[in-house]
């Protein structure tokens, strides 16, 4: 290993010696940048700004700050922000760009990206994606600056080579190889390597059911949209692009219509953001020859549900192996839901600014229970997971249109001594979400079950109503009621865009007091053909609004097929009572066994079909 280590470190030595040979005084081809860029971050780009999750950097100042995550650096120097000068087009913004290349290109080194093949490669791709707009009419030293450049960054990708990065980032290296290599064929190398590489790169990233290894649907877009600019570029150099990369489009790009909801937007697992559905759109329709939407993601462990207008998706599957895991959430069994086009229940998203980063990726950030205030998987100091669920469950039944599914993992099994499992249900109609959260362990535990919501929805709750009034526009207007802690609202903030935005969380906590004994669960019987479809119907009465509610201020950087999923819940009526869940006894259970029970019922049921 440490051979291994010092052999390429000569070569990236080597790789970075000034350019040995002809430069060539431009590209021969260039393929466009798939992302549109957005005139209005040019405007901010001219005055040296660049908006990265909200925060402001200033570039040309500095190219390089301890201080930064990994996802501020890529951001930076990956040099994607030229697509918002691009997109503003003005000859000020291409005096801009020029000025910020030339700059890049007197950077004193040592190159803080230079062993960093992924950033090597988005900026090699960026450079030469914009060069009719910046680079074609400037004067001829800075052409052969900019040229010598893209060669020494290409030669150190292919030193580099086979990449230590095992997740869909080394795509990002593979894909400035390859514009590389098309802008500069007469250096034949690139190429070959390419050719060489690209097929074991992806054969240890795509699973059996076209996931990706690490889980996340933002990778999964990423590399949709790396593999479909590679496309590009051998059709813009009339090559015939390898088999492999179009076989995995066609795997890779059903998934990904899969992990979308009604508004186009991307599901909040695991590092994801939302994006644009227009650009989601745009990369699918020129991806692949298969239009269809996964129907099943057994080996990526994601199920997707949908009844009526209605879209339930689960991560029931286990965190991402180690090398795979850089980006994996402590969000195991948490639950997105969306009306149509609304989103309601969701996660927290992702940032890469420092102090953001860590705490999105806690089970605090999901749609989840947490047990004592710690998250179901722990992370490394390097990024990855230390401790993560070992097992994890997941039965999906049907019938007469309803679903069921019951899931579990012992994510807290090392940490607390219990075991989570979580059985859900989603009526025909998809107007009925139900679910039941059980905790069994050595003893009762403190536990927080939260379910974040779009900024988009509002809440009514009044405390003494023990119900919640959720109003989501197109989606409709929902009852959520609970049994077994206590209801709450509470700030939350979403990251699902390019920056955080306030919102609200509905919180159900139980924490038991020292040497409480194993709660004792009431007893009633079952009212309705399905153990959760009561009979009697339930009245609904106006809950008057909470405008109290502030949402947090974001902190500076720094199972078997007869499974009825909420059989053990039903509606009943009571004086002074909205709705309650009222459990039905449980043979054999054990002492320290915590139940919560909650419901979610549409209110506006004559507008749900619309």
């Amino acid at each position: 290993m440490v051979m291994r280590r010092l052999t390429r470190e000569a070569r990236v030595s080597l790789a970075r010696l000034p350019a040995i040979g002809k430069v060539p005084q431009g590209p021969t081809y260039t393929a466009r940048d798939l992302i549109p860029g957005d005139p209005a971050r040019g405007v901010r780009l001219l005055r040296g700004e660049l908006e990265i999750a909200g925060a402001v950097r200033h570039l040309g100042r500095n190219w390089e700050d301890p201080s930064w995550t990994e996802g501020v650096r890529a951001a930076i120097q990956g040099f994607g922000w030229l697509r918002d000068l691009a997109a503003l087009g003005t000859s000020g913004a291409r005096a801009r760009a020029r000025t910020l290349v030339a700059d890049w290109l007197g950077f004193v080194a040592p190159d803080p990206t230079e062993s960093d093949a992924p950033v090597l490669g988005e900026r090699i791709a960026s450079l030469l994606a914009h060069y009719d707009f910046y680079a074609a009419s400037a004067d001829e030293a800075f052409q052969h600056a900019l040229m010598t450049h893209l060669m020494i960054q290409a030669r150190v990708i292919v030193a580099l080579l086979p990449l230590n990065a095992l997740d869909c980032s080394a795509l990002g290296a593979m894909r400035g190889l390859l514009a590389a290599a098309i802008a500069m064929p007469e250096h034949a190398g690139y190429l070959q390597r390419f050719l060489r590489y690209i097929d074991v790169t992806l054969e240890r990233q795509i699973l059996a059911d076209g996931c990706l290894a690490n889980r996340s649907p933002e990778a999964q877009f990423q590399a949709v949209r790396e593999l479909t600019e590679m496309r590009i570029m051998f059709q813009t150099a009339r090559l015939q692009a390898p088999e492999s990369v179009l076989n995995a489009l066609d795997r890779l790009a059903p998934v990904l219509r899969a992990l979308r909801h009604g508004d186009g937007g991307l599901a909040l697992f695991n590092g994801a953001s939302e994006h644009h559905a227009g650009l989601l759109d745009t990369v699918l329709a020129q991806a692949s020859r298969v239009r269809v939407v996964a129907g099943a993601m057994p080996n990526g462990g994601f199920l997707r549900v949908t009844a009526g207008r209605s879209l339930l998706l689960v991560d029931a599957g286990v965190p991402a192996p180690a090398g795979f895991d850089s980006t994996a959430n402590a969000g195991t069994l948490s639950l997105e839901f969306s009306v149509g086009r609304q989103r309601i229940f969701c996660n927290c998203g992702a940032s890469p600014l420092r102090g953001w980063s860590q705490m999105l990726r806690g089970t605090a950030a999901h749609s989840v229970m947490g047990i004592e205030d710690r998250s179901s998987s722990d992370f490394a100091p390097g990024g990855g997971l230390s401790r993560r669920p070992v097992h994890v469950t997941a039965d999906h039944q049907t019938q007469g249109g309803a679903h069921w599914l019951d899931l579990s993992h012992d994510g807290y099994r090392a940490s607390v001594g219990a075991t989570y499992r979580r059985r859900l249900y989603l009526g025909a109609d998809g107007t009925d979400l139900r679910g039941e959260e059980i905790v069994e362990g050595e003893k009762p535990v403190a536990m927080v079950l939260r379910f974040h919501l779009h900024p988009s929805v509002s809440v009514e709750f009044d405390p003494s109503e023990e119900e919640i009034v959720l109003r989501a526009g197109q989606g409709g207007a929902w009852r959520f009621v609970q049994d077994g802690g206590v209801l709450s609202v509470e700030d939350s903030v979403y990251f699902g865009g390019p920056a955080p935005v306030k919102t609200a969380q509905i919180t159900i906590t139980v924490r038991p007091l020292a040497g409480e004994p194993a709660p004792v669960e009431a007893q009633a019987e079952p009212t309705g053909p399905v153990g959760g479809e009561a009979t009697d119907p339930v009245v609904v009465e106006g809950v008057a609004s909470d405008p109290a509610v502030a949402p947090a201020t974001p902190p500076g950087e720094a199972s078997t097929p007869t499974a009825r999923v909420p059989t053990d819940a039903t509606a009943v009526r009571r004086p002074g009572a909205r709705m309650t869940l009222r459990p039905v006894p449980q043979p054999g259970a054990e002492a320290a066994r915590q139940v919560v029970r909650w419901v979610m019922t549409r209110i506006d049921t004559e507008d749900a079909s619309s």
